[in-house]
Order: C-alpha cells, then structure tokens, then sequence
C-alpha cells in the first residue's frame, strides 16, 4: 500500500500525463523548484514518503463550506508539496504557495454536482442515470484538469475525491435539518454568521504566507451570505415557494432561444451590481479597519495581517453572497425579468 501511495504522489506521472496531452516544458526552463513553496527546501519530512431551487441550492453552499474548509486546513496541516517543476510544468502560478494535498478543485468538482444530483433526483424528472453520468464527467473533466495544469498529484486528487465522498456520506443525514431550520429559525444567520468567521479568524497559522487563508474566508464568507439570502427569501416570504413543499415533481423546461436571451440578460444584470456591492463593500471595510488599526492605506500589506484581512474579507463576501441570493432577484422582478 504504501508503495502504491508513492507511485500516487510521484511528479513522473504527472509528467507524463502531461506530456501524453501535448505539454512539454519550454526549452528554457529554469532549475528544479519546490514544490511547495520558495525557501522551503524539498521538505523531507512533508514528501508523503514517509506518510436551481433553494434547497438544493443551500444544501450545495453548505457542502461546497464544508468541503473546502476541510481541503483548505488539510493542506495546511500535511504540508505535502505540489509536483516538482521540472519534470512537470506548471501552468499556474498563483497558488503554487500553497501546499498540495488534497486537492480542493477536485474536492468542489465533487460536492457541487453529486449534491445536486442527490437533492434533485426526487424533484424534477430527469432519468438518474444521465445526471450521475453528467456528475461524473464534470467531476472527471476538473480533477484531470488539475493534472494538466501540473497543480497536483493523482494522490492529492484522489484524495480530494475520497474526502468529500466521506464527507457527503457523514452529513446527508442533516440535509433536512438544515433545510428547516432555513426556513424556520430565526437564529439560523446568526450561526451562519459566527461560526464560519471564528473558523476563519482561527485558521491554522503558517510559517509564511499564503493565499490560502484568504481564500478559505473568501469561500467561507460567500457561503455564509448566500444561504443568509435565502434565510431571508423564506423568513420574510420573498419567495413563492416555500421548502415544505417539496417533494414536488416537476419537469425541466426545454431551451429556447427567448430562455437563453433572458438567462444571459440576467446574468448580465446580476453580475454588474454583484460588482458593485463587492466594490463599495469592500473599500469602505478596509477603510473602517486601516482607521481602527492606524494603518496606512497605501500599505498592501497591511492587507495580509489577520485582524484585516479575515474581516475586511468576509464582510466583503458575505454582502456579496446576500447580495446574489435577494437583492438580485429583487432587482430581477423589479425590471421583469422574472
């Protein structure tokens, strides 16, 4: 087994991989780099040698927290390296601070479509072969896309993959909880709220930094506000059709042309005030928090310190989730589009 888990983690294969793909590395390549990140060496010890609805929408937001929660502080806590470039070549550079293990694309590209699938199955008509074979692919297409990109290992994705089916298996049973306490308890966001910000401000701290603390508030906090929006759609009955009624069969619409105009047309609409919101959001918090903190506001940074970033971030995204969830449905009706 431990072998096999080797061979797993090994950046040949990866290589390879890449190479049967049509990638190879510039002829320039510079020397071999870490695969975690700069001035930390091969880390010996870290290597692994040695080791459409609202319902189903909240119970997709809530599995994507979870998952990537879980994916973002493993990574942090094994420290295993992403593939060694050369032989692989990376095609991203932004993360290449964070570590590898396990992946966290493959992780989501998990969650997002079995948990639709699973909360659907019973609510429109749809033969549920093709949406596990849908589900499947679209999963397939993500993790082999984080080999092409050389960010990770089979391991790591594999890993990924298996974490989050556990993680399915171990929460289906609260789905309907969840569903009702949306719906029905008033304290619901105040939870929402606390719990994702207190995990986030108490991140596992790391020997230097990374954008993977921010990233995790950043998925954390949108989460956090899109099902607060729909806490609010229900509680204040904003939407018409209340989670109780399900299960409800119904049949999935046809597409035409007038459905992909409006689709597009409220994609549009939606996106620019999420922009918006995001924008103003975020400028007033940093300037609220540079103020508190006697920072200067040209000092970039500043924006890396954890008493800044993890609440400048959430405020920002959780406005930004909200936002998305009832104020753009709201502006959607008010222009009818709906």
């Amino acid at each position: 087994m431990a072998e096999l888990l080797r061979s797993l983690q090994d950046s040949q294969l990866v290589a390879r991989f890449q190479r049967r793909c049509g990638l190879f590395p510039a002829p320039d390549e510079g020397p071999c780099e870490d695969g975690a990140a700069p001035g930390l060496g091969h880390l010996p010890e870290a290597t692994g040698k040695g080791r459409g609805g609202p319902a189903h929408g909240l119970r997709r937001v809530t599995a994507s927290q979870l998952v990537m929660y879980v994916g973002q502080v493993a990574k942090d806590i094994l420290k295993w390296p992403r593939p060694f470039s050369p032989p692989v070549v990376r095609l991203e550079k932004r993360l290449i601070a964070e570590y590898g293990m396990p992946s966290t694309h493959a992780m989501a590209a998990t969650a997002i479509p079995f948990t639709i699938l699973i909360s659907t199955v019973d609510r429109y008509q749809y033969p549920f072969v093709w949406g596990l074979i849908v589900a499947v692919v679209f999963s397939t297409l993500v993790c082999l896309s984080r080999l092409y990109t050389g960010m990770h290992t089979v391991l790591d994705v594999l890993g990924g993959i298996l974490i989050t089916m556990i993680l399915i298996v171990l929460t289906y049973p609260a789905w309907t909880l969840i569903d009702h306490l949306n719906s029905a308890s008033p304290l619901f966001p105040v939870c929402v709220i606390v719990v994702p910000f207190f995990l986030c401000y108490n991140y596992p701290v790391s020997e230097y930094y990374s954008p993977t603390r921010a990233d995790t508030t950043t998925i954390l906090a949108a989460g956090a506000g899109m099902i607060i929006g729909f806490w609010i759609n229900h509680f204040f009955q904003l939407v018409s059709e209340p989670i109780e009624s399900f299960p409800v069969i119904q049949n999935i619409p046809p597409l035409t042309t007038d459905m992909l105009v409006l689709g597009l047309t409220k994609f549009t609409v939606g996106i620019v005030l999420i922009f918006l919101v995001r924008q103003l959001v975020q400028n007033l918090s940093l300037q609220v928090l540079y103020s508190w903190f006697k920072v200067v506001t040209r000092n970039k940074e500043a924006r890396r310190r954890l008493e800044i970033e993890v609440p400048y971030k959430f405020v920002t995204y959780t406005s930004v989730g909200i936002c998305a969830t009832t104020f753009v449905p709201m502006l959607h009706r008010f222009l009818g589009l709906l």
